[in-house]
């Protein structure tokens, strides 16, 4: 298969972050190797060979956005141990027009040994999403969203039970949507502190080509 070419966001000597396009595993799951882990070592090794880059965090296959990948392991721990300060955001378009216009989202969640998550009331690892609609109409809403915690598919759960599925979503959500072959996920927004020199670092990709066809935004709305 034809790698595409990969499209940074932002570059230093300790970091580099790319844009995920949803379909594309962040790391091998032992089975696929084209992976976009992979796309960024070819990318590094061609200014160098014996330059590495280390996974910081991931998203789901079927998430597009913004992910961090380190060039060595100080950069990679400094990130890793200080995660909750990094604010990650997400453009999330679900069916049904929700109600409220804000909410912070408390579940605790747990993984099958089929590997799907779903909630329970007692144990469990605990997941907080908060939410803002953005624009909605009877059939859509696009919300942004704010993960306090990084717990695997919290964000696809959390609205499922709260009766608006991601569109798209064919692991969680029940209702198909024919005019859209992929999730309606996207992390769009990272501001993060630079491990090393302590700068501070905010970037923002653009609004998906895909969700355009549900709402048309400004860069406002996205602020």
């Amino acid at each position: 298969m034809k790698k595409k070419k990969l499209k940074i966001l932002y570059e230093d000597h300790d970091l580099i972050v790319v844009l995920k396009e949803a379909g594309i595993l962040t790391i091998s799951d032992g089975i696929h190797d084209n992976t976009l882990y992979h796309s960024v070592s070819d990318y590094v090794k061609k200014q160098n060979k014996n330059n590495k880059i280390f996974v910081v965090h991931r998203l789901d296959k079927d998430t597009s956005g913004l992910i961090i990948f380190a060039k060595n392991m100080v950069a990679k721990n400094k990130l890793q141990a200080n995660w909750l300060d990094v604010e990650r955001g997400y453009l999330a378009i679900v069916n049904g027009q929700i109600k409220k216009e804000k909410a912070t989202l408390i579940s605790y969640l747990k993984e099958s040994k089929t590997h799907l998550v779903y909630s329970v009331k007692h144990g469990g690892e605990k997941a907080i999403t908060e939410y803002e609609t953005i624009k909605s109409n009877k059939l859509y809403s696009l919300l942004k969203i704010n993960i306090k915690t990084g717990k695997k598919n919290q964000i696809r759960v959390q609205l499922n039970d709260l009766g608006y599925p991601l569109v798209g979503d064919k692991k969680y959500g029940k209702i198909k949507n024919k005019s859209v072959n992929r999730l309606c996920l996207h992390a769009y927004y990272l501001k993060f502190k630079q491990p090393l020199t302590n700068a501070e670092i905010i970037l923002r990709s653009e609004y998906p080509k895909e969700f355009k066809q549900f709402f048309v935004v400004e860069e406002k709305d996205l602020i």
